[in-house]
């Protein structure tokens, strides 16, 4: 039945895949199976941040993610969620502490605190460009919801085309962490992680107001910049 539905809106509005560019689907079901979610954890920043990742950064996701992220293929977005959810998942058991699930549910019955979700905040400028924030559309597919810990305070570059020691420096003072993030715990999450700087930088913000980081969780990770624990 699934698939019967996808043919018709494939005669409907007709595309391609975004993993292999198959006609007539937005993403077709071998590519979907090979974003199938296999969690890890991977260290950053010489053991100050754990990161939890649902993918590797190669292959199908290599082309799927980008296309979401700066190509505008949002119909990719339910296919991610599901590694992005496993991630979180990871994370968060790994801390033995609960989820804080929405802003205004009951705090829940566990004697150490809820963790809340903060995303990397776009620019501006990002956000005029895409037209949505694309790791919080993830997040909505994936049923969870990030809460506004952390802020912008200046326009950084591209870090694609950085290399180690500048994408620290390029994120380094970048952020700033909100008031309503002091004093609770957080798992910062995003779409890739490559060095770690971004995450570093949203760790040290959050650290500086007197917030708890309990890890991060990301979509995918690129191995040969990364750290294995």
């Amino acid at each position: 039945m699934r698939e019967a539905l996808r043919d018709a809106l494939a005669l409907a509005l007709p595309t391609q895949c975004s993993g292999c560019g198959r006609d007539d689907r937005a993403l077709c079901a071998a590519c979907r199976a090979a974003l199938a979610p296999h969690p890890h954890a991977i260290v950053v920043g010489d053991g100050a941040l754990t990161v939890w990742s649902g993918l590797d950064y190669e292959g199908v996701c290599r082309r799927v993610l980008p296309a979401f992220k700066d190509g505008g293929r949002t119909d990719a977005a339910s296919a991610l969620a599901a590694p992005l959810r496993a991630a979180v998942a990871a994370a968060v058991t790994a801390t033995g502490s609960p989820l804080h699930l929405a802003a205004n549910a009951a705090p829940p019955a566990a004697a150490r605190p809820a963790i809340h979700l903060a995303v990397i905040p776009s620019t501006r400028q990002s956000l005029r460009r895409r037209g949505y924030h694309p790791v919080s559309l993830v997040l909505a597919h994936a049923g969870l919801r990030a809460e506004r810990a952390l802020k912008p305070l200046r326009q950084t570059l591209d870090q694609a085309g950085l290399g180690l020691v500048d994408r620290a420096q390029n994120r380094r003072g970048s952020l700033a962490a909100t008031a309503f993030a002091a004093g609770r715990s957080w798992l910062i999450v995003d779409d890739i992680l490559t060095t770690g700087a971004t995450l570093l930088e949203a760790r040290r913000a959050l650290v500086q107001v007197g917030a708890h980081v309990v890890g991060a969780a990301v979509i995918a990770y690129t191995r040969r910049l990364s750290k294995p624990p």
